[in-house]
């Protein structure tokens, strides 16, 4: 089996903490180089891993010895930089959202298809076991027919010189933590998702959206209300209900790799938390990834149907405004 040779666009976070450590410990890939416009920095993050440092992200893509791009940029950077990656003949997978323009991310997946490229955008809970475990339950009728869908994911104030606080960069809530509680209402109830109504709000000396929030509606009238935010306490869960009871899981979206997940399902006949093995959902987006570019996969239509839905909430909460 040959082994991916994975270049990295820049030395962010996310890269740092989480993905690139899951590609390192994932056999039949290997982070190969690391790219920034900062010499020194690209030095000191491909030294962990015997890569080869890039001044540069074009440059990267230049070399014949990559077979991959990890792009974890700035979210306004990832139309740009994705599509350089693919033209390049390099298989992607791009921190979400893919960018920030529903016609952007059509031309991109368009543009993997005819190159049959593998192109995936980083939304990693989807890949997390617990959900799959929740599908199965609803499918076996423990809730009866689902009803409703509620979902939030907010996180604590950031530093005022972060990036998500940059619109020029693609700062604000609905595409750094927005993205999750959406995602999960389409992961749950499908495609044809309508946007009855939305909101956006800045907070006080922001230039972006720090809290938001939308009502959905599927094609089978189930309704999704979604809630998301830069400056709330902590939270991370989504709730089905159904006609006999509800579903309710807590650190949905971003469960540590060793915690027992719990969902809790109530009945008007009793319930009770069912513990779920532990799952890694990061080792499990770098198994995906790798296995779609070694088969050549297609990319997930969600990821189209994901960008309409950031797209629409957007429109709404424009037009809603003085």
């Amino acid at each position: 089996m040959k082994t991916i040779r994975v270049g990295v666009l820049g030395c962010a976070d996310i890269a740092r903490r989480r993905v690139l450590p899951a590609m390192a410990a994932q056999d039949g890939l290997a982070v190969a180089a690391v790219a920034s416009r900062d010499t020194e920095r690209a030095r000191e993050l491909a030294g962990r891993y015997d890569a080869r440092p890039v001044t540069g992200y074009a440059e990267l893509l230049e070399r014949d010895d990559i077979d991959a791009v990890y792009v974890p940029l700035p979210a306004a950077l990832h139309a740009r930089w994705t599509r350089a990656a693919l033209r390049a003949g390099k298989h992607v997978l791009a921190e979400k959202p893919l960018t920030t323009s529903w016609e952007e991310t059509r031309q991109l997946l368009a543009l993997a298809e005819e190159s049959g490229l593998a192109l995936m955008e980083n939304v990693m809970f989807v890949h997390h076991s617990q959900h799959a475990a929740v599908a199965k339950l609803i499918a076996e009728g423990a809730i009866g027919e689902p009803r409703a869908f509620h979902a939030a994911f907010a996180i604590p104030r950031l530093p005022d010189d972060d990036i998500r606080h940059r619109p020029e960069l693609g700062g604000g809530a609905l595409w750094d933590v927005g993205v999750y509680p959406l995602r999960a209402a389409l992961h749950f109830l499908g495609d044809g998702l309508d946007v009855l109504g939305a909101t956006l709000t800045e907070g006080p000396g922001r230039a972006v959206d720090t809290a938001g929030a939308a009502l959905l509606r599927s094609p089978a009238g189930v309704t999704a209300q979604l809630t998301f935010g830069l400056d709330h306490g902590y939270r991370s869960a989504y709730e089905i209900w159904g006609s006999l009871g509800r579903i309710t899981v807590d650190r949905a979206f971003t469960p540590p790799a060793d915690q027992l997940p719990s969902v809790r399902v109530e009945r008007r006949t009793g319930g009770g938390d069912i513990v779920l093995p532990a799952d890694d959902q990061v080792a499990a987006t770098v198994r995906a990834f790798a296995a779609a570019v070694r088969s050549g996969a297609a990319p997930d239509p969600a990821i189209a149907e994901q960008a309409r839905l950031l797209r629409d909430v957007r429109e709404h909460a424009l037009r809603g405004r003085p």
